[in-house]
């Protein structure tokens, strides 16, 4: 079943960012990531074997497996192949976007600034990534973003923790917040992995991220 971004982030208030090194373990992760609620899972195109490990995701009983740092229409393509359900990219270029568009696949661009957000706008999106989140001037910088630009809803992600998420989310325009802690680094366990999930999954109590 294909979704709309809009759909994607209202599948729950924690977007996983995940960079996985071994496609070993990319069942374990996915499954306790969906077990304890978080069914979009963003697999970063930082590893070599992130190709792979969306492949293994995509077998997950209810998981969305996206793909993030997508910077080209080749890796689009590449992750398509892979079994990529939505695709997330740190920027926005015209000819990224335009091949996301083409292809008819969820993208959430990276943006920081209006220019970025207008760019994207004037081709037809509406849903973006706010990146990097706290480091571009956090939950301020973003309020006076959306307050011109009413129709964009974001996915701040970048220095988000458990502790400041909700407050973004706390915003109209925040539909989701990406977040890496979810699954912290070291040997994977996928006990602890379900647990933060299940706490990142109540994060915003029963308030809807529609579009």
């Amino acid at each position: 079943m294909s979704l709309s971004v809009e759909q994607v982030m209202a599948l729950a208030p924690v977007i996983p960012v995940l960079v996985v090194e071994r496609v070993e373990d990319a069942l374990p992760i996915a499954q306790a990531l969906v077990k304890g609620g978080l069914p979009a899972l963003e697999v970063t195109l930082r590893t070599p074997a992130a190709l792979d490990v969306i492949r293994e995701m995509a077998k997950v009983e209810g998981a969305v497996v996206g793909a993030g740092t997508v910077l080209n229409p080749r890796q689009l393509d590449a992750a398509m192949e892979a079994g990529a359900r939505f695709i997330v990219s740190p920027g926005l270029t015209d000819p990224l976007g335009r091949a996301a568009i083409a292809a008819n696949i969820p993208f959430l661009p990276g943006t920081a600034t209006a220019g970025d957000i207008m760019r994207g706008m004037d081709m037809g999106l509406t849903h973006f990534k706010f990146f990097p989140a706290e480091t571009s001037g956090g939950l301020p910088a973003l309020k006076a973003l959306a307050a011109p630009l009413q129709e964009a809803r974001f996915c701040p992600t970048g220095g988000i923790t458990p502790e400041s998420a909700p407050r973004w989310l706390a915003e109209p325009f925040v539909q989701c917040v990406g977040g890496s802690w979810v699954v912290p680094k070291g040997p994977i366990d996928p006990a602890r992995i379900e647990a933060l999930a299940r706490d990142a999954a109540a994060l915003t109590g029963n308030k809807l991220c529609s579009g």
